[in-house]
C-alpha cells in the first residue's frame, strides 16, 4: 500500500514535456552572503542561478520568469530572464524587478505577441515609472535621483531568443561547433561602459558641444567624471535638469545645466533564431565578466553537470578575485559585507540550458508560472511605490541585508 502511494505521488511530480516545472522551483537556500538554486526547471529546459553579496546592502537583483509573458490565457508562452545590477543605492534595481516584466506583460497583452517594440515600451515605461518616485521624493530623499540600475533581459518566445540590456551586464550563449564538437561561447549582449571606445565615440557623436563628455579619471573612463556606464534605468540627475541641483549632494551636481540627457534608458536590442547547437545561455552582472572570459564561463558550464552551474561560476570568479589580491579563497568567504566590496563586486549569474523540442514546442505550451528572484527576495509588486518615507526604504533594504552573514 506504501510503494503503491510513494509511486502515484512521483508520478505527480514527475516533470513532463508540457508541465516541464513543478512548484518546488519557487525555492533557493542561502549560506552566508551566498544565494543558490542549484537547478530548476523552466518552460525551454533547465536553469541554475546564484547570487553573491559584496555590498553592505544588496545592489544586485535578479528574475526568471516562465510560462505565459501576457495577461491572456492564449499566451503567448515562454521564459523571461532579468539580471539587474543596481548602482548607488538598491533602490532602482529593485524597482525594476518589482515592474519590468509587469510592463512587459501589459505591452505583450496590448499587442498579442512579443516583439522588439514591446521589450522597448516595458523599459521606457520602467524608467518613467522610477522617475516619477523620483519626483515625488525629491523634498525628503534627493539622493534617490543618483540611484540607478543596470538592466539585461533576456526573453525566449517562439524559438526566438530576444536580448536587451542597458549597461554593461552580458549575455553569453554558449553553442556546439558540429566540425569539432566543442562548445564556444558567443557574447549576445551589446554594453554601454565608457571602457569601450565605441561608446565614448557615441557620446561626442551625441554631445560635440561637450569636451568633458567622457573624462579619463584615476585610470578608468567616466561619464561627465562621475560613472562608468551610458545606459541604464534611473540615474535621474543626469537625464533632467531639475534634478542636478541642490539638495542633491554636491559632488553629483555638475558645473552646467543639463541642456539634453546625457544617459538613455534606450537598452540595445537583438534577436537571434534558436538552434539545436545552442546549448546554454549565461546572464551575469559585470561582477562575474570582471573575472572570468566569456569562454572561460562557457567552458565551467559546459564541462560539469547542469546542477550547480551558476554557483560554480561564481566560486571561480571569487577564487580570481582571491587570487588577484594574494589571499586564499578561504579567507576571502570570512570576509563581511559592505568590507567585502573591497575586493569584488555583487555577482548575479542566471545559467539558462535549452532543451531544442522545449524551445519549438514552448510558445504553445501551458503550463504553471514559475516566478523566481535571485536572492529569495519575494516582495510584493508595489514595495517601492509610492516611497511615502524614506525609512520605508531602509528598513526593506535593511531586513534583508540581516539575512546575509559572511560567507
Amino acid at each position: 500500500m506504501l510503494s503503491t502511494l510513494i509511486n502515484f505521488l512521483k508520478a505527480c511530480w514527475r516533470p513532463s514535456d508540457r508541465y516541464p516545472y513543478t512548484g518546488s522551483d519557487t525555492a533557493g537556500k542561502q549560506d552566508g552572503l551566498l544565494w543558490y538554486k542549484d537547478l530548476g526547471h523552466h518552460l525551454n529546459g533547465e536553469f541554475s542561478m546564484a547570487v553573491v553579496q559584496a555590498n553592505m546592502l544588496l545592489e544586485d537583483q535578479s528574475q526568471i520568469e516562465s510560462g505565459s509573458l501576457s495577461f491572456l490565457d492564449s499566451g503567448p508562452y515562454g521564459t523571461f530572464i532579468g539580471v539587474y545590477d543596481g548602482h548607488g543605492g538598491p533602490e532602482t534595481s529593485r524597482y525594476v524587478n518589482d515592474h519590468l516584466f509587469q510592463n512587459l506583460k501589459r505591452f505583450t497583452t496590448e499587442q498579442q505577441s512579443m516583439s522588439i517594440d514591446v521589450i522597448q515600451k516595458a523599459f521606457q515605461a520602467t524608467e518613467d515609472g522610477f522617475l516619477s518616485i523620483v519626483a515625488k521624493q525629491w523634498i525628503v530623499k534627493p539622493q534617490l535621483a543618483a540611484v540607478g540600475s543596470c538592466c539585461l533581459v533576456g526573453v525566449i518566445c517562439n524559438g526566438v531568443l530576444y536580448i536587451a540590456n542597458a549597461g554593461d551586464s552580458r549575455a553569453v550563449l554558449g553553442r556546439v561547433v558540429k566540425s569539432t564538437g566543442e562548445v564556444i561561447g558567443i557574447q549576445l549582449s551589446t554594453e554601454h561602459n565608457a571602457s569601450i571606445e565605441s561608446v565614448r565615440q557615441e557620446l561626442h557623436r551625441l554631445h560635440p558641444d561637450d569636451p568633458q563628455i567622457v573624462v579619463l579619471k584615476h585610470n578608468v573612463w567616466r561619464v561627465k567624471g562621475l560613472i562608468q556606464i551610458s545606459r541604464s534605468i534611473g540615474d535621474v540627475y543626469l537625464k533632467k535638469a531639475e534634478f542636478n541641483r541642490e539638495p542633491l549632494y554636491a559632488k553629483f551636481r555638475l558645473r552646467d545645466p543639463i541642456r539634453r540627457p546625457i544617459l538613455t534608458a534606450d537598452p540595445s536590442i537583438s534577436t537571434h533564431e534558436l538552434e539545436p547547437d545552442d546549448r546554454f545561455l549565461i546572464f551575469a552582472s559585470d561582477g562575474l565578466w570582471e573575472h572570468l572570459t566569456n569562454q572561460e564561463a562557457v567552458d565551467i558550464v559546459q564541462n560539469h553537470p547542469n546542477n550547480g552551474s551558476a554557483r560554480r561560476l561564481v566560486k571561480a570568479a571569487l577564487q580570481e578575485a582571491a587570487k588577484k589580491r594574494e589571499m586564499r579563497y578561504s579567507d576571502l568567504k570570512k570576509i563581511e559585507r559592505g568590507v567585502r566590496r573591497h575586493f569584488h563586486d555583487d555577482i548575479t549569474v542566471v545559467v539558462v540550458f535549452l532543451d531544442s523540442n522545449l524551445v519549438s514546442k514552448a510558445s504553445s505550451c501551458k503550463g504553471p508560472n514559475l516566478s523566481l528572484r535571485g536572492g529569495g527576495v519575494n516582495m510584493a509588486a508595489k514595495t517601492l511605490a509610492p516611497l511615502s518615507t524614506a525609512t520605508e526604504i531602509s528598513s526593506t533594504t535593511a531586513a534583508t541585508a540581516a539575512t546575509a552573514t559572511a560567507m
